[in-house]
């Protein structure tokens, strides 16, 4: 129905076309905005900004696909920004677009950003939901790379919600998509993911054998990566490790554990807290072994522990509790076994950590005797019955889902049906009075269509009027600045150096007092002299060069630290000849020091600020130091503004790094080739 309306409006409205204002012109400047909300040179905010002219100017068209395809522009913008409420809200009216154009392609995107809001937002219902219709599009239209990532998310929200075969199924569906596709990095990495996520589920269903061929499958998946696998390897060996341990082959395990361990110089840095659980998981396993050496034992589980509350890792510190309440509980030595079940039953309570509490119920239970102990023995009955049933109901609350969605979709295809015989006798009278209309207006439309044309030529010989007048307004423009410079430079300045030099001759003549009044008035002309010395080069620049530059900077620098209520301190080489810098470098050096400062306000927490810029080795070095919280950069780096950052660099064949540990601040440092253009 929405479709015949649609066409009956449109002929209408090519009746009073030539009524409108230009239409092509409109329909450019929308996709010309559309472009620019994309470049990726300019800042976020100024993306919004391109985005949002183009969603004005599609909705005064009226037209459903024109406002939808801008909208779906706007809505990566607020993904990119993490304006998620503007996110949510937009994809739901981008939904209620896609359905009445009966978009697929829209339909599939709209319902996987909604399952990725409702994902981040811990709405597992609503996100399974959501991804679920979003799946039945992309296999419907095969669109592989969106269907095995949507069955990877969905493999996610299903193993978190305990339904393992639910979980292992998708993930399976997503590998052998994967497999049909040609080979690239991208695909790599999900594989990783997937048969990481299968061997973690096996090992929870205790399906060792299971657990450890896809664990292998993962780590030969990790060497494949090169240096992009290696956090990968790490990870893996240890949950091969974890598996060897569950399974009773403790030399196994310890080897393993001993591997990731022995290579804690290359990623310490980036990730202690893995350091500290490895080191405790190996004094786990190794306390399991007859020939035990306690005093060792000890060593690697205060080491790991101390790391652990130096960092405030929450979940780290409740493993490694378990694990020591577990150990000295096994030598007999209660009291320390019942403080660590303690801490660890606390900091479980504390992260909502139910399987980690239910292990400190199960060794309190066993320390106590009495009454406590047996308190502590119902409270791990009690717990250990409710996550049974979130258990039992997990396996079914995703059918229950598919099957709602299913009930969904052949009930509007019922409603589409009965709509159908509505529509055939709405298009009898529709076409009858269309006909009617037409006969009657036929002479009239043919002198309108003659007119719209005339007046199409009209507007593109306006158009190119205006371009050709843009160029002259241009050019004059050009000629007025140097004018004016000249002016400026040869009038004004000469003057105000003679009346200078007029006072500075008859300054010696008079009494100390006229002296220093007049020398005050020499300084104020010498300072008006170097202002208009100023304007002149500026309006004869038409960019920025020399020292111009680095003014810029600390311009930036002093009002983003003023906005942002920071301590800093800017450094600069003078070795550097900005002139010869092509300006794109320039550029790009100002927006990576520009968003650096927004991520250091956004997220860091920082109170002072470190900005140097020097040459080295014919490298112009860029370093940014932040005294902030810090950061995770192994899961960091995926993030979109350190992407960014990262293509910048990369556009000129640099580098760039980011060092940083949680609670000693982030260092950023750029090395950019210095191109010398008299060279």
């Amino acid at each position: 129905m929405y479709r015949l309306v649609f066409i009956f409006s449109l002929f209408v409205s090519l009746c009073s076309f030539a009524q409108n204002d230009n239409p092509l012109f409109q329909f450019d400047s929308i996709e010309k905005y559309r472009k620019l909300s994309e470049n990726n040179d300019v800042s976020l905010e100024q993306r919004l900004k391109y985005a949002e002219r183009s969603v004005d100017l599609s909705l005064k068209t009226k037209i459903d696909s024109t406002i939808l395809l801008s909208q779906r522009k706007l809505s990566f913008i607020y993904l990119l920004m993490d304006s998620y409420s503007d996110y949510r809200d937009i994809n739901f009216i981008n939904l209620e677009l896609a359905r009445k154009l009966k978009d697929s392609v829209a339909l599939a995107y709209t319902y996987n950003n909604l399952g990725f809001y409702h994902h981040q937002d811990f709405k597992t219902d609503s996100a399974y939901f959501y991804y679920s219709k979003a799946l039945k599009f992309f296999d419907k239209l095969k669109m592989k790379n969106d269907e095995y990532s949507v069955l990877q998310y969905i493999a996610d929200i299903q193993e978190t919600e305990k339904d393992y075969v639910g979980s292992e199924e998708s993930a399976i569906k997503a590998i052998k998509i994967i497999n049909s596709l040609p080979y690239n990095e991208r695909h790599l990495n999900k594989l990783w993911n997937l048969n990481n996520l299968i061997g973690i589920i096996s090992l929870k269903l205790k399906s060792y054998d299971k657990a450890i061929e896809y664990h292998n499958k993962a780590l030969e998946i990790s060497k494949k990566q090169g240096s992009d696998g290696y956090y990968n390897k790490l990870y893996t060996s240890n949950n091969l490790a974890e598996v060897y341990k569950s399974k009773g082959d403790l030399d196994q395990s310890i080897s393993l554990y001993q591997k990731v361990i022995e290579q804690k110089e290359s990623y310490f840095n980036d990730d202690p807290s893995f350091y500290a659980i490895a080191l405790a998981n190996q004094a786990y396993t190794m306390s399991l072994k007859k020939n035990r050496n306690v005093s060792d034992i000890k060593k690697m589980f205060y080491e790991a522990k101390n790391i652990s509350d130096t960092l405030d890792d929450q979940l780290a510190k409740t493993g490694i509790s378990i694990d020591l309440a577990r150990f000295y509980a096994d030598i007999e030595k209660k009291d320390s076994a019942y403080y660590y079940a303690e801490r660890s039953r606390k900091l479980s309570e504390e992260t909502s950590n139910n399987e980690l509490l239910l292990e400190s119920f199960l060794i309190l239970s066993s320390l106590k005797k009495g009454e406590d102990g047996r308190g502590y023995l119902v409270k791990y009955i009690k717990l250990s019955d409710s996550l049974l049933n979130n258990e039992r109901n997990a396996r079914n609350k995703f059918a229950r889902l598919e099957l709602e969605t299913d009930e969904l979709e052949a009930e509007n295809k019922q409603i589409s049906k009965e709509n159908v015989y509505l529509l055939f006798i709405s298009i009898g009278l529709l076409f009858t009075a269309i006909l009617t209309y037409l006969f009657i207006s036929q002479r009239a439309k043919n002198r309108k269509l003659k007119l719209i044309q005339v007046q199409q030529k009209a507007n593109e010989d306006i158009y190119n009027l205006m371009l050709g007048q843009q160029d002259k307004v241009d050019e004059a423009r050009a000629k007025e600045k140097i004018r004016i410079s000249k002016e400026l430079h040869d009038g004004v300045l000469g003057g105000l150096f003679g009346v200078r030099l007029s006072l500075d001759s008859i300054n010696f003549n008079e009494g100390k007092e006229a002296m220093m009044s007049r020398a005050k008035y020499i300084s104020q002309l010498q300072t008006i002299e170097q202002e208009i010395r100023k304007i002149s080069h500026e309006l004869n620049t038409d960019f920025v060069s020399g020292s111009g530059f680095i003014d810029i900077v600390s311009e930036l620098i002093e009002n983003q630290t003023i906005a942002y209520k920071l301590e800093y301190e800017f450094n600069s080489s003078d070795d550097i000849n900005w002139d010869f810098v092509a300006n794109k470098t320039k550029i790009n050096i100002y927006r990576i020091i520009q968003e650096s400062m927004q991520n250091i306000y956004k997220h860091a927490n920082a109170n002072s600020i470190k900005i140097s810029i020097s040459l080295e080795k014919d490298l112009i070095c860029l370093d940014i130091i932040d005294d902030g919280d810090g950061f995770d950069t192994s899961k960091s780096k995926k993030g979109i503004g350190l992407k960014n950052m990262k293509s910048r660099v990369d556009d000129f064949e640099g580098e760039i790094t980011w060092t940083s540990l949680s609670g000693n601040g982030t260092t950023v440092k750029v090395k950019i080739p210095y191109l010398d253009k008299k060279a």
